[in-house]
């Protein structure tokens, strides 16, 4: 068995969210075992399962999935976490364990994940602009995102700072993350970019075939807005912790897709540094908790790291579709963040609250619309959309605030909702407001 980022497979009819469209899977679990469970003699007693990979056995827990071949499950230690191979039979001698012993806490089907930015929306927003000036002014619905921030933009990108840095204060804060980790889990980082020369990153790859180097660039971007350098050589300032240092998991393919087993080896990995703040931008349309996630994001703040994570794109409020926000931002121990425009209102593709699911709100909001950023060289930078710009705007201030107060995990969570601007759009849009970085 190789453990790697699959193709995509035909979609498994059992799992549909809301919306109707089916869920994608890999036909691998996710079992996620009791702190303090030897789960290697779990996994062998109740459902045979042999080999097991161990991250321990790798430095740092960096799991190589190319080294995993042939094993029917790899245990990521840190976050009490393994991903399982199974038969028919074997999985349900893993759900009669989940039911009758202490030791195994959920088994569920491995999710794929996408990436979260709007990148695709340039288009129809394209044909929205060119039609509109064509027929004269048209005054679209409260809280589209588009129309509203282009003709009249409470902030706009000029030649010192982005519109994000502006409008979350950045621009005017004294810290610079110096000192704390920042690890931002997509799709890679371009390591030959020059806009990182001298700086601190470590690099790892948990796609099995794909070196970390960014071959799509949602990767680069969302670690270009966390972390991004004071002093670019052209344009404007786009990097909100700029003395942090950078840990560029690859947990999406060159594709933009990966599975639940990528990203939680990613984050196993980020946990076991002592990564502060952990940024992913990605996730997958699904409207109910993904119970591994419930674990993870828990474990992870016990050990001082806070996940933040996109809410999604799945709305479109121009239509009165809200959306819902997907996992694993849905998780009640990872912070989902929704998106802004430059007038602070919604974007029209941000999810909203999720209601009657425990963790399924929006908990707080950063600019997210025409967020420009680095890029694959020799473009070097590009202007894109979506939930996903808006998360690494809310993990670089985590890094600000941990810097200056240093708290992490719980408090950290806390500091961020308490010292955000409160908004008028409702809290099941915008959580706590707009993240604010420290003054």
């Amino acid at each position: 068995m190789e453990f790697s980022i699959p193709a995509l497979p035909d979609p498994d009819p059992s799992t549909v969210p809301l919306g109707g469209t089916p869920v994608q899977t890999t036909g691998r679990f996710i079992v996620v075992f009791a702190r303090g469970t030897d789960a290697k003699a779990t996994l062998a007693r109740t459902a045979g399962v042999g080999t097991v990979a161990d991250s321990r056995d790798f430095t740092a827990q960096a799991v190589d999935f190319s080294q995993t071949e042939g094993s029917d499950a790899v245990w990521f230690d840190t976050l009490g976490v393994a991903v399982v191979t199974a038969e028919p039979a074997q999985l349900g001698a893993l759900r009669t364990a989940e039911a009758g012993e202490d030791a195994i806490i959920s088994v569920s089907p491995e999710l794929i994940h996408h990436i979260l930015d709007g990148d695709y929306l340039q288009g129809y927003r394209d044909g929205v602009s060119d039609l509109a000036g064509r027929l004269g002014a048209v005054e679209r619905p409260a809280g589209s995102g588009v129309s509203a921030a282009a003709a009249n933009p409470s902030f706009a990108d000029n030649a010192q700072f982005t519109w994000g840095l502006q409008a979350t204060g950045v621009s005017t804060s004294p810290q610079s993350g110096a000192g704390i980790k920042v690890a931002v889990l997509d799709t890679g980082f371009d390591v030959g970019h020059p806009d990182f020369v001298g700086r601190s990153v470590t690099t790892q790859s948990f796609v099995a075939g794909e070196t970390v180097q960014d071959g799509h660039g949602h990767g680069t971007h969302c670690i270009g807005t966390s972390c991004g350098s004071k002093a670019p050589e052209t344009g404007p300032r786009y990097g909100v912790a700029y003395g942090a240092s950078i840990y560029a998991g690859k947990v999406l393919g060159d594709s933009g897709s990966g599975s639940d087993g990528g990203i939680i080896a990613g984050i196993n990995w980020a946990v076991e540094n002592g990564c502060h703040v952990i940024s992913m931008s990605l996730g997958a349309d699904v409207a109910s908790v993904h119970p591994p996630y419930t674990v993870v994001g828990q474990r992870a703040l016990d050990a001082g790291s806070l996940i933040v994570a996109a809410a999604g794109n799945n709305a479109d409020r121009r239509v009165g579709n809200f959306g819902f926000v997907g996992t694993p931002a849905n998780s009640p121990f990872i912070m989902a963040v929704g998106a802004l425009d430059q007038k602070l209102d919604m974007a029209y593709f941000s999810a909203r609250t999720l209601a009657g699911t425990r963790g399924g709100q929006v908990d707080i909001a950063g600019p997210g619309y025409q967020v420009y950023s680095s890029w694959l060289m020799p473009t070097r930078y590009k202007t894109i959309s979506g939930t996903s710009m808006a998360t690494p705007h809310v993990a670089g201030v985590a890094a600000l605030w941990a810097e200056l107060t240093g708290y992490r995990g719980r408090d950290l969570w806390a500091t961020l909702a308490q010292d955000s601007q409160r908004l008028l759009q409702p809290s099941v849009d915008v959580g706590g407001g707009l993240v604010l970085a420290p003054q």
